[in-house]
């Protein structure tokens, strides 16, 4: 309680002046450690490098703040949904902190304003807004401990800009779903990764392709092997269920592959039933 109260006295000469007053607005409580905030913004292409060589940019505090936020929202979505099973609390959590929410909370709360960066392409999609977020509530966590941490999740992100239980509605997992079709269908479905590069900012890129049957039906293109999968499979699954003529293409070779394996079977049982009758003939 006495250090909560020296940390508070030793902040008043500071409060009203930036970058604090630009924190509080996003936080709703000013920063003790205003360096790890700081930190937090810098991203790798306008790293600094310290005497003793070390180069300083988000990344570290990124990996922390992933961990962390992990940990936040599966505590929330497991309070608030009382009765759900694990596949569903887990779908919750991956819908919450994947990167294309993430990055459109922190412009909603005004991160894109505050990041310094040389990189030349700063759209939304290069997912550097999110990963700056995820920084910060790793610089949170270190700065004011789980419990503020948690808060900041609780009522800056999901309470005033995410509705929970629209999320819950919502069907994000795209590749599950298709998964889930290629199942119950008996068709099998392929996710093959066609390409992957670097942009001009050094940053990997992966392009990935659904196979069904042996026929593209869809490619995704994104910062991450998973994501490049969810794109692909978003297209392949919507294809399915609003083009009736490439499913019923779908769904014909599929009957044309089942006859020819089940001819295949009937030369293969031909062949034995041969043989075992030469093996008859050769004993007598």
């Amino acid at each position: 309680m006495l250090k909560k109260i020296y940390r508070g006295v030793r902040l008043l000469p500071k409060r009203g002046k930036e970058p604090y007053v630009s924190f509080f607005k996003i936080f709703g409580f000013y920063p003790y450690n205003i360096t790890l905030y700081q930190q937090a913004l810098l991203h790798k292409s306008s790293s600094i490098k310290m005497k003793d060589g070390r180069w300083i940019n988000n990344e570290r505090l990124e990996f922390l703040g992933d961990a962390i936020l992990d940990a936040i929202v599966a505590d929330i979505v497991f309070k608030q949904f009382e009765y759900k099973k694990e596949g569903f609390l887990t779908n919750m959590r991956s819908k919450i902190v994947q990167r294309e929410t993430l990055n459109k909370l922190a412009v909603e709360l005004g991160i894109d304003k505050l990041i310094k960066t040389s990189a030349k392409n700063t759209a939304p999609n290069t997912h550097m807004y999110g990963n700056a977020l995820e920084a910060l509530i790793g610089a949170i966590y270190l700065d004011q401990g789980y419990r503020i941490a948690k808060r900041f999740v609780f009522e800056r992100l999901i309470q005033e800009h995410l509705n929970i239980d629209t999320v819950a509605e919502q069907e994000a997992n795209y590749k599950s779903r298709l998964i889930e079709w290629s199942q119950k269908q008996k068709i099998s479905v392929s996710f093959d990764l066609i390409d992957s590069f670097v942009d001009t900012n050094n940053t990997p890129i992966f392009k990935t392709a659904v196979n069904i049957l042996g026929e593209q039906a869809g490619l995704g293109t994104g910062y991450s092997k998973k994501e490049s999968q969810q794109k692909a499979a978003k297209e392949a699954y919507t294809k399915l269920q609003r083009d009736t003529s490439f499913r019923n293409h779908i769904f014909d070779l599929y009957g044309k592959q089942q006859v020819q394996n089940q001819a295949y079977l009937n030369v293969q049982e031909e062949i034995q039933e041969a043989a075992s009758s030469d093996t008859e003939k050769n004993g007598h």
